[in-house]
């Protein structure tokens, strides 16, 4: 069994990451950028360090990524009654069974009733990483009927959640600013990965936010939409990756996707 510290490594680069998630389509059918799986993990295995795909989708892979894989192993849909609610549908064993480099759980706070059932999840998800020696990412949110609106406090307190419940590596929602984020690393004691959320306007704003995360201490992001609805995907990716890994300004990474125009 290889140790968590090279699997880490797997979905790192030089102790950054920059992770594409895939796993909207359980919860909104084939979107736009995800008809094709297999497509888009080859657009993005590049310069990306690892992508996350429920494990239906990483049977339905004609090839292996060149970047590390994690298994998702949350899911709902946007029909259900209760939306907030996040099932787990697969386990770190199966994970490892799929030679996965790691494992994921999403966890939302403070909008489900049954949000207890997905902290015991978490808990439980932790100790069974730790046996198989599995990095797990908990993509933690603050959402629901008790958040009125998200503020800094709201997402540090959802990243400390996730890390006191044994996650290895946490993703949140970005604050909007460098200085508030820092405060949310600053009270998370394992890295901190920012979210995306949804498709943004402008890809300045991508990047700003991005550059600010890592000003702020994080040790990368995990985008979906913002890349695989991005007009070209493989670029966004690249441009970010300049930012996360090789430390590039906002400027510098926007003539990347300049360059693809």
């Amino acid at each position: 069994m290889k140790s968590k510290q090279n699997l880490m490594k797997r979905i790192m680069e030089n102790g950054k990451a920059v992770i594409i998630p895939m796993d909207h389509g359980v919860s909104e059918g084939p979107i736009q950028g995800l008809e094709d799986i297999c497509s888009m993990v080859k657009e993005v295995e590049k310069y990306a360090t690892a992508v996350i795909l429920h494990k239906g989708m990483v049977k339905a892979l004609t090839k292996r990524p060149a970047c590390g894989l994690i298994l998702h192993g949350s899911a709902s849909t946007r029909v259900a009654l209760d939306p907030n609610f996040k099932a787990q549908v697969a386990t770190p064993r199966e994970a490892v069974g799929m030679k996965c480099h790691g494992f994921s759980l999403h966890i939302n706070i403070g909008g489900s009733e049954r949000e207890p059932e997905m902290l015991v999840a978490l808990g439980k998800a932790a100790e069974e990483c730790d046996l198989l020696g599995l990095p797990l990412l908990a993509m933690m949110y603050p959402r629901g009927k008790n958040i009125t609106k998200v503020s800094p406090d709201d997402i540090a307190l959802v990243a400390r959640v996730g890390a006191e419940l044994g996650a290895d590596i946490v993703k949140c929602p970005y604050t909007g600013d460098t200085a508030s984020f820092k405060r949310v690393v600053s009270g998370c004691p394992v890295p901190v990965v920012i979210a995306g959320g949804a498709k943004a306007d402008s890809d300045r704003g991508i990047l700003e936010a991005v550059a600010g995360a890592m000003d702020a201490g994080a040790m990368g992001v995990s985008l979906g939409r913002n890349v695989f609805q991005h007009r070209n995907p493989g670029k966004m990716v690249h441009a970010v990756r300049e930012i996360v890994i090789n430390n590039a300004g906002v400027k510098d990474a926007l003539e990347i996707l300049n360059e693809a125009k």
